[in-house]
């Protein structure tokens, strides 16, 4: 019996060492290789040829002339009279459309959470739609059939009142951006919220009501603590999307009048295809991509900190 007792562990390590010698000969690396090799190919071409683009002299109205220019292109895009413009126009796009669609998307995700009502799921699908509409579409439906300063909706309901109809993207071009930005990215948060309140512990809410606490004073202690994370997120997975809104900008403005809504995004293709200087919007887009990165690492930094903070 002992001599059984004792071979039985050194059995069951001799069984065990082949078993781990055959994971670590496994051929799941060989496998995801291909895949991996294909994501960097896609990466690191693209990238490798505009820092190649970004110093040297490339003008599509020029094409013998490619000689290398070191750091001159990034010189005259920081330079460009757009640049500064353009910064601004960004960081005012990205501000707005992040303080609207989390403003609106929390108070909207509460009063849905808080309300009963016949069709409360109807009217749940119909405010996360907007996302789903693409942003050409949407900002040519803002652009035609509500900004429009003779047949929209907005003068419509001006000229009801008596009041002269505003040409919105002519006047107002950055705050028009932002609006229809909002529109389609307040779905997104609303979505993300609603999904985030539905782990509330309800019975933290009975109790604060049993202790006499108010609708207001349970969303400030208990519905705004819990939505932290969920926040955090929105806000991280908005500002990378929107330092890249162009569509829109293009659709209904094209960057006018002037500056007045000129983005980065949208300032690194006149470069390209409206000036034809290949090299100095590479520059431009290179100076995007580390301010993306500078703002992704930032809010990764944030949201970490905060899930840290909440466990």
């Amino acid at each position: 019996m002992n001599s059984t007792t004792l071979a039985t562990p050194s059995t069951a390590t001799s069984d065990a060492r082949p078993v781990h010698g055959r994971r670590r000969r496994s051929p799941g690396w060989f496998l995801i290789s291909p895949s991996v090799t294909l994501l960097l190919i896609w990466m690191l071409v693209p990238l490798a040829m505009t820092v190649y683009f970004s110093v040297i002299r490339y003008n599509l109205l020029y094409p013998g002339e490619r000689g290398f220019v070191g750091l001159e292109n990034f010189h005259y895009f920081l330079t460009d009279a757009g640049f500064i413009p353009g910064m601004t126009n960004t960081l005012i796009l990205v501000g707005g459309v992040l303080l609207i669609s989390v403003v609106l998307g929390v108070l909207i995700s509460a009063l849905l959470e808080a309300a009963e009502f016949p069709g409360r799921g109807l009217v749940r699908v119909m405010l996360i739609s907007p996302f789903f509409i693409m942003p050409t579409v949407s900002a040519l439906i803002w652009k035609n059939l509500i900004f429009h300063p003779v047949s929209g909706v907005l003068a419509a309901l001006w000229k009801f009142f008596g009041a002269q109809p505003v040409d919105w993207l002519a006047q107002h071009p950055m705050a028009s951006i932002v609006i229809i930005v909002s529109w389609q990215w307040l779905p997104f948060a609303i979505l993300i919220l609603m999904t985030a309140m539905q782990s509330l512990d309800q019975e933290q809410k009975e109790a604060a009501r049993l202790d006499g606490a108010g609708p207001l004073a349970i969303f400030w202690h208990l519905t705004l603590p819990h939505l932290a994370r969920p926040i955090a997120v929105v806000v991280m997975i908005e500002m990378i999307f929107l330092l890249s809104v162009f569509a829109e900008i293009f659709t209904t403005t094209s960057g006018g009048p002037g500056y007045a809504s000129t983005n980065l995004a949208y300032l690194i293709y006149t470069q390209a295809l409206l000036q034809f200087d290949v090299g100095m919007a590479s520059a431009g887009g290179l100076i995007a991509v580390v301010i993306a990165n500078i703002a992704a690492i930032l809010l990764v930094r944030m949201l970490g900190k905060n899930l840290t903070e909440k466990h």
